[in-house]
């Protein structure tokens, strides 16, 4: 299931209580991100079994184009993740949209 950039915009800005998981390499988080917890897509896939997020709780994994992500989110929806939403368009998608919406 994915999230669209405009929902995720409009819901990361309403509160802070998203779960965000950035499945991008390190040094592309660092460069820039959205917020959230790094694990790097191979990390995350080896590490699986260890991660401490809550099974029922909505996870929203995200990189720069919506390909890792949705990787991602097939692999922790295979591991009983119930609530697992991929961004569509990544990153990306959310410097489109705030380019497209701020004033001119």
């Amino acid at each position: 299931m994915n999230i669209s950039a405009s929902e995720f915009f409009s819901r990361d800005q309403e509160s802070n209580l998203l779960i965000i998981v950035d499945v991008r390499e390190q040094l592309e988080f660092n460069t820039f991100n959205l917020g959230g917890n790094n694990i790097p897509l191979g990390t995350l896939i080896r590490d699986i079994e260890e991660l401490e997020y809550s099974k029922d709780e909505e996870i929203i994994v995200i990189c720069q184009h919506g390909l890792r992500s949705e990787t991602a989110r097939r692999a922790l929806s295979k591991h009983g993740y119930k609530n697992v939403r991929n961004l569509a368009g990544g990153i990306a998608g959310i410097q489109k949209l705030k380019t497209n919406t701020l004033p001119r």
